[in-house]
C-alpha cells in the first residue's frame, strides 16, 4: 500500500500487485529466494509517468466522483505501462536478450537504486508534513519538491507530523505493532475529522475485475518503456545472481525475462502497475528460511487475507505512516554509500562511475540517470580499450615464460628479436593506438622508417630489430579495419626486413584475418600456437648470424 502512494494510485492496488506476480513468478521464475511484487524504484518511476499522464487538476479540489474518475484514469495508465513493459521483455525473451543483463554494472544499479532512494524520501515529504502538495515531475523534480514544501512549511499539519515522528522512531522495531497502533490511535481519537489527518479509506474487498488496461495511453508511454522494463530485469538479474552465488545455484536470465514479462503482462489485466523483485522482502524471505519460490506462497497468503477480510482495518491508516514505510524501506540503498570508500580503493573507475550515475539520478531523473550512466560505464570501457599499449616481453630467466619487461628488471631479452603483446580487442576504435604502438616499439615510424628501434639495453651494442613475434593472445576479437591493421603491418614489416611471426591467435581472430588475406602477406610457417614456440623459430633464424646470447 506504501508503495502505491508513490505510484499515485489507490492504496489497494498494491495489495493487487502483491498477489497476482507473485502467484506467477513462482510458476516461471528460477531465482529460488527471490521475492517478486512492488519496489519503490519502479513505484517512483511508474508514478512520474502517471502523474505526466494524467496529471492533478488545479486547485486540487475534487469531489467524490472527480476523485474516482482521476484514479480509474491513472490506474489504467499504470496498468498499460506494465502491460507495455511485460510485452517488451517478452519480446526481448523471443530474441534472446537476457545477456543484456551484463552490460548493467554493479556501481550503475548500486548508484541508481541510492539516488531513486533520496528521490522516494523527499517525495514522501509532504505526506509527512501533512502537506497537500501536487507531484513534481521531471529534470529537477527532486530540487522543485523540496522548494515546495520549504515555501508550504508553515502550513505543515502537526498531528500528521507527531505521528510521522512517532512512526519513524517505532518502525525499525515494531514495524507491524505501529501500523495497528496507528490505525487504532487515529479511530479513537477522530484524527481524520478533527485535524484533518489523511487516512488509507475503504479497502475494496475481493478482487478486481479483469479486463484490458487502457492501450490507447501506450504511445504516450513509450518513453517510459524501456526504462521499466530495464530497471525490472536488471534488480530481479542482479538480485536472483547475488543470492544464486551465495547458495550455489544457477539462474537463467532469458527465463527471468519471460517469468517478468509474463509477470507483468498478465497481472496488467488485474489493475496492477509494474513489479519486479523487492530488495526488502527478499532479504525478510532468506531471513525467514525461505529456499524456494513456494515462500512467496505463503506471503500471497497474507496478501489474499487483507483482500478478502483484514481490509477494514486499515480504514483509519493514516497515509503519513505509508510515507514512513516508504522511507524505512530505503536503509538499505542508502547504506550501500558505505561501499564507497572500499570501491575507490578496488577501482576507481568503478567509482566515478557510481558517481556519475548518482549525480545524473539525483539532479535530473531516474530514467535519464540510467541512461546516463550505462552510456558513461560502456564509455570507460570503450576507452580504457582505446588506451592499451602494446607491452615489450622478456624471457624470465629459469623458465618459458614471457613476461612485461616493465613489470621486472631481471628478464632476458634477445639483441634483434622484439616479443610484443597487445592485450585488447583490435577493432575500428583501437586501430590507430594499435599502429602508434607498434611503429614506437619497431622504429617504423615516419621519422624511424629503415631504421628500427633497438631492443638491446644502453650499455650493449645496438642491433635493430630483425624478428618480431606479435603474441595475439589478448586480442579477443578483429573486426575488418583491425585485421587490414595487421595486413598492413606485415607489409611495412617485409618493406624494412623484419621477419614477423603471429602467435597464440584463437580461432575467431585467426578466421578474420584469413579471410582478410593475411595468407598473402605472410607464410603458414609465421604462425605458432604458442610464444614459446614462435620465440624459438626466431633464435634459430637468428642463431647464424651470430652467437645465440641474451642480456639480462
Amino acid at each position: 500500500m506504501a508503495f502505491a502512494l508513490l505510484t499515485s494510485v489507490p492504496p489497494v492496488f498494491g495489495l493487487y500487485t502483491s498477489f497476482f506476480p507473485v502467484l506467477i513468478y513462482t510458476l516461471l521464475g528460477t531465482g529460488r529466494h527471490l521475492s517478486t511484487g512492488t519496489f519503490a524504484v519502479l513505484s517512483l518511476m511508474t508514478g512520474s509517468a502517471v502523474e505526466r499522464l494524467v496529471p492533478e487538476p488545479l486547485g486540487g479540489n475534487l469531489s467524490g466522483i472527480e476523485r474516482e474518475q482521476l484514479d480509474a484514469q491513472r490506474v489504467g495508465a499504470a496498468a498499460a505501462l506494465a502491460f507495455g513493459s511485460g510485452a517488451l521483455m517478452l519480446g526481448m525473451f523471443a530474441l534472446q536478450l537476457g545477456v543484456l543483463s551484463t552490460f548493467l554494472s554493479e556501481p550503475v544499479v548500486k548508484a541508481l537504486t541510492s539516488g531513486a532512494a533520496l528521490h522516494v524520501l523527499v517525495s514522501q515529504l509532504p505526506s509527512l508534513l501533512g502537506l497537500p502538495l501536487p507531484r513534481k515531475i521531471g529534470c529537477f523534480a527532486l530540487f522543485k519538491t523540496l522548494a515546495a514544501v520549504l515555501t508550504a512549511l508553515p502550513r505543515s499539519s502537526p498531528a500528521e507530523l507527531t505521528i510521522s515522528a512517532l512512526s519513524l522512531a517505532l518502525l525499525v522495531p515494531v514495524k507491524e505493532l505501529n501500523v495497528l497502533l496507528a490505525s487504532v490511535l487515529c479511530f479513537t481519537s477522530s484524527l481524520d475529522t478533527r485535524y484533518n489527518v489523511q487516512i488509507v479509506g475503504l479497502l475494496p474487498r475481493g478482487f478486481p475485475q479483469l479486463h484490458l488496461p487502457n492501450l490507447a495511453a501506450l504511445p504516450r508511454l513509450l518513453a517510459d518503456l524501456l526504462p521499466v522494463a530495464l530497471v525490472t530485469f536488471a534488480m530481479s538479474a542482479s538480485l536472483a545472481s547475488i543470492y544464486a552465488d551465495k547458495y550455489s545455484y544457477t539462474i537463467d536470465s532469458n527465463q527471468e525475462l519471460l517469468a517478468h514479462g509474463v509477470s507483468n503482462l498478465i497481472s496488467s489485466l488485474f489493475s496492477c502497475f509494474p513489479n519486479s523483485a523487492t530488495l526488502a522482502t527478499t532479504s525478510l524471505l532468506v531471513d525467514a528460511g525461505g529456499n524456494t519460490q513456494l515462500a512467496g506462497l505463503f506471503s500471497c497468503i497474507v496478501v489474499l487475507s487483507v483482500l478478502l477480510w483484514l481490509g477494514p482495518f486499515f480504514y483509519y491508516l493514516p497515509k503519513a505512516v505509508l510515507a514512513c514505510i516508504n522511507i524505512s524501506s530505503m536503509r538499505q540503498m542508502f547504506f550501500q554509500m558505505q561501499e564507497l570508500p572500499q570501491l575507490w580503493r578496488i577501482s576507481r573507475m568503478d567509482f566515478v562511475v557510481w558517481m556519475v550515475t548518482w549525480v545524473a539520478v539525483v539532479i535530473l531523473s531516474v530514467d535519464l540517470g540510467l541512461a546516463i550512466g550505462v552510456v558513461f560505464s560502456m564509455m570507460t570501457v570503450v576507452c580504457r580499450t582505446q588506451r592499451v599499449q602494446c607491452l615489450a616481453l622478456g624471457l624470465a630467466e629459469g623458465t618459458e615464460l614471457y613476461r612485461p619487461l616493465r613489470e621486472s628488471h631481471k628478464l632476458l631479452k634477445v639483441p634483434g628479436l622484439c616479443i610484443l603483446s597487445y592485450p585488447s580487442p583490435l577493432y575500428f576504435g583501437t586501430r590507430g593506438q594499435f599502429r602508434r604502438s607498434l611503429e614506437w616499439h619497431l622504429g617504423l615510424g615516419e621519422g624511424g622508417k629503415g631504421a628500427p628501434k633497438t631492443v638491446s639495453p644502453p650499455d650493449a651494442v645496438a642491433e635493430p630489430v630483425r624478428v618480431v613475434v606479435l603474441d595475439c593472445s589478448g586480442i579477443a576479437f578483429a573486426d575488418a579495419a583491425g585485421a587490414r591493421e595487421v595486413l598492413q603491418l606485415a607489409s611495412r614489416c617485409r618493406d624494412a626486413g623484419i621477419h614477423l611471426l603471429l602467435a597464440q591467435c584463437n580461432a575467431s581472430v585467426l578466421g578474420t584475418l584469413t579471410q582478410a588475406g593475411l595468407l598473402d602477406r605472410v607464410t603458414p610457417e609465421q604462425l605458432f600456437v604458442s610464444v614459446q614456440d614462435a620465440a624459438a623459430h626466431a633464435l634459430e633464424r637468428l642463431e647464424p648470424t651470430g652467437p645465440k646470447t641474451c642480456t639480462v
